[in-house]
């Protein structure tokens, strides 16, 4: 477990499970992210997979911390955000996401940004930042990739959740099971991929990125920068953070 008890980390071998730990929705703020950053800077090297889970019943997470969103923190928190995204981009472990209940917003891209998402029946994914003001600066770069631009530009400009059945014809999920199922699935996926060649895997996984152009980092510096110095300038962005944390409507101003 964490320091600060935000997540829990367990190792099998070769294989790391994490699990958000803040329920009942394990929204993710940034002690979180930083101990997310540091598990996975001590596990490199050492797991051939990462399993990434949510503790609880209601879900494997709702998103990042709507208050680190503010103008006082977003420069912290996006910086510590990216910095899991980045780690994990470099890793040479397979990553896996086993999803129950809501997956949106941050906790959303975490899960999609894994290689393998084992989802249950319940999952509800979805991208609402747009309806803050905002906009999910991951999905914004691995989206278009995994679903294609048109379906990109559907959920991240209408922020609508959706089921996971519908995420894995998008291509979002990769297998879709019963809630009680899904930490076997991901067993016996472990097993499928544990009996391949560990050289060969981490080959393919690399090459597979590159051969579609994705050139991730420089991606999410663009959109990161965007996110900084043009977005959170708005009057628009800062009044959706304000607006959702003190629980009403949103007035815009268009600028």
């Amino acid at each position: 477990m964490s320091a600060d008890g935000t997540i829990q980390l367990r190792t099998e071998g070769r294989t790391a499970w994490i699990t958000l730990d803040r329920p009942p929705l394990n929204v993710i703020d940034i002690p979180m992210m930083n101990a997310l950053s540091k598990a996975l800077y001590d596990l490199a090297g050492h797991c051939d997979f990462i399993v990434f889970r949510g503790a609880g019943e209601k879900g494997f997470s709702a998103g990042a911390e709507v208050r680190d969103h503010t103008p006082e923190r977003i420069k912290q928190m996006l910086a510590a955000f990216h910095g899991v995204f980045r780690q994990l981009w470099r890793s040479g472990a397979v990553t896996i996401a086993g999803v129950h209940g809501y997956c949106l917003g941050g906790g959303c891209e975490l899960a999609t940004f894994c290689d393998f998402v084992i989802a249950g029946e319940s999952s509800l994914f979805g991208q609402p930042e747009i309806r803050l003001g905002c906009f999910p600066p991951v999905a914004m770069v691995t989206f278009p990739y995994l679903v294609g631009p048109r379906a990109a530009l559907h959920l991240i400009l209408t922020g609508r959740s959706f089921s996971a059945q519908e995420a894995h014809h998008m291509g979002l999920v990769t297998r879709v099971v019963d809630d009680d199922a899904i930490e076997q699935e991901v067993v016996t996926l472990l097993s499928e991929l544990g009996s391949l060649s560990p050289l060969i895997r981490r080959r393919v996984r690399r090459e597979l990125w590159q051969a579609i152009g994705m050139d991730f980092e420089k991606l999410l510096d663009a959109a990161e920068d965007l996110y900084l110095n043009e977005l959170m300038r708005t009057e628009d962005a800062v009044e959706g953070i304000r607006a959702f944390i003190e629980k009403r409507a949103p007035v815009w101003k268009g600028r």
